[in-house]
């Protein structure tokens, strides 16, 4: 390792009724890419919060340079070179660019604001991370890939030796985060270190130096170089062998229960989509960003209203103009934020679990209160909900429990299909690998399952066939065993047909 720079000595946390973090360690080196990884709570969050300085520890110490100091807040972390990037972007967008990066630093001129030099200073600190845009341009006319750059421009304009970025990637394209990759491999050529933490396991082996790996708050390993592998860091993070991460086993489809016929949505009026979904099989979908698989979901799910074309559910041609009409044919949607879409944080999770069954279970007009705490208790079971009551509000749960929440919610109608817009998104292993078990149960029982993925591995490990999307059209179909990197990234580019979708 060359010369250290960060140190954690034996640090420890507690909350309420919580044992946050015990006794952790972790070093880094100058120039190091350091990976955190955990499933959620097991106090990467918190370990982070406490570098940056918005948490103090009760026990530990943190030496930089082999100095112990002390970091009582935000301002004292930036003050000695460490700076966290939150996943949830923090700037202002209705300023320009240049003033992102030095609001609150601004360079002055006879008491005003020096915009000439504040604009010369951006542009320096813009090259560093390959951004090639004019420093007067608004943060709100910006990709959100490029205004990650700006976040991490604006650390390195207070002087950051210590990057902590929390997941870096998780709303930007593929192209955008290579780009984000050769920001990392630059910084770290230069001695600026980087902890990066990611549920994304294929990243982190593309960009770590090295992993530390927390479990329960406590430290559960260190992996290095060819020792960074997908089995074992799943094996670090859970505690136990994952031997067959994606449980998936093939499935012999049963009736079609789902048939769309030259469907167009609002996002992609002039192009149709066809295709037909079974009892008892995992669908896929595949495509780039944009190529309309989000919209198709919506549009299916009544949220979006279709622009023309024809939905038949069992067999019944179906006018699904609203989420009330799709859930009436046996339609249920786990959308991709789950925070915004699919609970309501500041609700227990007794009633978010019965919120789409309070229709169907009325007493008279009145909410029917033993059969909400009936699907309850039922769905904490199933679900394996992780919480300590039926009262606890979903905000504070882990992502993951947060996602199982939506899934019982939807279970507990018993709907035919399950349309599911990036179900393991923002979630740790150990919860995938549920939800995942979750999908091979209900297929087994007959529910037809559609979903979404960004996670080539995901789609590969899943799927009986996956359908590719490509600028609203649905390019090509491929069967488990066609299944390749090479054949959807084909399709999803808008090569040439692989079959008829559904056939």
């Amino acid at each position: 390792m060359s010369e250290l720079l960060l140190t954690v000595r034996n640090v420890c946390k507690r909350f309420p009724g919580v044992r946050a973090l015990h006794n952790v360690n972790l070093s880094l080196a100058k120039g190091d890419v350091l990976a955190v990884l955990g499933e959620n709570g097991a106090g990467k969050s918190t370990l982070m919060k406490i570098l940056a300085g918005v948490q103090q520890p009760e026990e530990g110490e943190i030496l930089l340079e082999g100095q112990v100091v002390e970091i009582k807040s935000v301002q004292a972390a930036l003050k000695l070179g460490i700076a966290l990037i939150h996943q949830e972007l923090n700037l202002a967008d209705n300023l320009d660019v240049a003033a992102n990066i030095f609001l609150g630093r601004e360079p002055r001129k006879l008491g005003m604001i020096d915009k000439a030099r504040q604009c010369a200073e951006a542009k320096q600190f813009l090259a560093m991370v390959g951004l090639d845009i004019e420093p007067t341009t608004l943060v709100r006319d910006l990709t959100i890939g490029h205004q990650q750059m700006v976040e991490i421009a604006k650390a390195l304009s207070v002087n950051a030796r210590v990057l902590i970025m929390d997941e870096p990637t998780s709303s930007l394209t593929h192209k955008e985060a290579e780009q984000l990759f050769k920001v990392i491999k630059d910084l770290s050529g230069r001695g600026v270190s980087i902890v990066y933490i990611s549920h994304r396991l294929s990243e982190v082996r593309a960009v770590a130096h090295r992993v530390v790996v927390l479990r329960d708050g406590e430290n559960a390993g260190e992996l290095a170089t060819n020792g960074i592998t997908h089995e074992a860091m799943v094996k670090l993070m859970v505690g136990r062998e994952l031997s067959q991460f994606y449980p998936h086993a093939p499935h012999t489809p049963g009736e079609v229960v789902l048939t769309v016929k030259g469907l167009r949505t609002p996002v992609h009026p002039t192009k149709e989509i066809e295709l037909r979904l079974r009892a008892g099989e995992i669908v896929g979908m595949a495509g780039l960003v944009g190529a309309g698989r989000t919209e198709l979901l919506l549009t299916l799910f009544g949220v979006t209203p279709a622009q023309g074309g024809t939905i038949e559910v069992a067999g019944k041609e179906t006018k699904i103009g609203s989420p009330i009409d799709a859930i009436a044919a046996g339609l249920a949607l786990v959308p991709e934020d789950r925070k915004q879409q699919g609970v309501i944080l500041e609700m227990a999770v007794r009633e978010n679990l019965s919120l789409a069954s309070l229709l169907r279970d009325q007493k008279s007009g009145f909410l029917n209160r033993a059969k909400e705490n009936e699907i309850s208790r039922q769905m904490i079971e199933q679900m394996k909900v992780k919480t300590p009551s039926e009262g606890q509000l979903v905000q504070f749960l882990s992502g993951g429990n947060q996602q199982k929440v939506v899934l019982g919610k939807w279970l507990a109608m018993n709907p035919k299909v399950l349309l599911l817009d990036e179900p393991t998104r923002g979630i740790d292993v150990g919860a995938k690998s549920e939800i995942y078990g979750l999908m091979e149960e209900l297929a087994g029982e007959g529910m037809a399952i559609l979903f979404v993925s960004s996670d080539m591995e995901e789609v590969l490990g899943m799927s009986d066939r996956a359908l590719v999307m490509h600028e609203g059209c649905i390019t090509g179909e491929l069967a488990r065993e066609e299944l390749s990197e090479e054949a959807v990234m084909q399709l999803a580019t808008g090569g040439e047909m692989a079959g008829l979708a559904g056939v």
